[in-house]
């Protein structure tokens, strides 16, 4: 049986704004590129032209060979996860897309792959030059010679995606300049025509005694309560949240840093802790409490392909930071379901937030070593029913300052 390889992308230039997609259909065995398909679709949502974008690069490898298996290729986490089964498609017009994908192949013929953006730069690159040309004036669709010459005819059309032109939903990160942000809450309010979202105000604990020490402190170290310093810190934060009036409940890792730091504010607050053992700090296996400079000289091999791997794992079985980030994926999903439509304070710790910050992204994993959260911090990001998120708050410490 044949297979085929399809990379898709799509993208609005606003979100919703101008928008395309690209599709690039290849030979499995081979690597040879057989179809290529862009479109330029007008003024629609970044997830409506990555569905699109899918569909284009189904349909075509189904007049190539409508016999073949076919495995997809893109960078939204978004579609791969929901095509796959893994998350559920909550948006009404989400749902009508997928189901279109759907019917092209018999579901056991299509496998779907999450790949980082930069290996999937040809569709990306169609996806482009489809949003260039529309946004000249050409306004009509983009196809590519290679898909007429490989023979490949258009399926027809199983039904047009709903209203696609008035469609508000929010999407990806917007491109800098843009805001979703009107007045309200500073910091994390969203715009009224978007719908509430499940927003999580991440809260990372108070200091403990190693944390000026910058030691190794996860889950399976000594688990270390705060200092008075931390202590001090979890409080005015809590003054902070206060002010601010719109936490309606509060969630914390299991460990007790985060415990102390989450009962803090939430005696301030009026409300009462719940626990999720999703948020917990990742292990660090034999490197808990030591410094960065003293695992380097007791494990210098096992650091370095820890800093290069995102599954490789600390010395002595701790856990990889891609095992962190399937349990947080997991954790952020129940509780958006708990609180959908509310606005919560985590309480967790420093890998666990910066998770919820690189997936929100869409950043790879390498991003987890570029950022800085400080002790005490606060950080948000709002969920919406469709699966998209936007980070609205990173490292605010200005509560901290006398």
């Amino acid at each position: 049986m044949r297979e085929f390889i399809v990379e898709a992308d799509g993208g609005s230039r606003g979100n919703p704004g101008p928008a395309g997609y690209g599709a690039v259909v290849s030979d499995a065995a081979t690597g040879e590129t057989l179809a290529e398909e862009a479109e330029f679709l007008g003024v629609v949502t970044n997830n409506v032209a990555e569905y699109r974008g899918l569909l284009a690069g189904l349909r075509a490898a189904h007049a190539l060979d409508p016999t073949a298996t076919v495995h997809v290729r893109m960078d939204s986490k978004l579609v791969v996860e929901q095509m796959s089964g893994r998350w559920k498609i909550k948006h009404p017009d989400m749902k009508p897309l997928a189901a279109q994908a759907r019917s092209v192949f018999p579901p056991d013929r299509v496998t779907y792959e999450w790949i980082p953006r930069e290996r999937n730069k040809h569709a990306d690159r169609l996806a482009n030059e489809a949003m260039d040309a529309g946004t000249k004036g050409g306004g009509e669709s983009v196809v590519a010679a290679g898909d007429r010459a490989a023979g490949a005819a258009p399926v027809p059309e199983r039904g047009a995606p709903p209203s696609e032109q008035r469609l508000k939903t929010p999407g990806e990160p917007r491109p800098s300049g843009t805001s979703g942000e009107t007045a309200g809450a500073p910091g994390w309010s969203s715009a009224p025509d978007l719908g509430a979202p499940a927003t999580f105000v991440l809260l990372r604990h108070g200091e403990t005694p190693l944390t000026p020490q910058k030691r190794f402190s996860g889950s399976g170290g000594t688990n270390p309560s705060l200092s008075e310093a931390g202590r001090e810190q979890a409080r005015r934060a809590a003054e902070a949240l206060a002010r601010r009036g719109t936490v309606q409940a509060v969630v914390a890792s299991p460990l007790a840093r985060t415990r102390e730091t989450a009962g803090i504010v939430a005696e301030r607050l009026g409300l009462d802790v719940a626990i999720e053992d999703g948020l917990r700090e990742t292990d660090f296996g034999a490197w808990e409490g030591l410094t960065f400079g003293e695992v380097r000289e007791r494990h210098p091999d096992d650091l370095n392909a820890w800093l290069a791997d995102p599954g490789a794992h600390p010395t002595g079985g701790g856990e990889s930071f891609a095992e962190t980030a399937t349990r947080i994926a997991a954790a952020q999903e129940k509780l958006v379901a708990a609180y959908a439509g509310r606005t919560v304070l985590l309480v967790s710790h420093v890998t666990p937030i910066k998770t919820f910050i690189r997936l929100a992204l869409g950043a790879p994993p390498e991003s987890l070593f570029r950022m800085e959260l400080s002790a005490a911090s606060l950080s948000a990001v709002a969920y919406y029913a469709d699966g998209n998120a936007s980070v609205r708050l990173f490292n605010d410490t200005s509560h901290l300052r006398p």
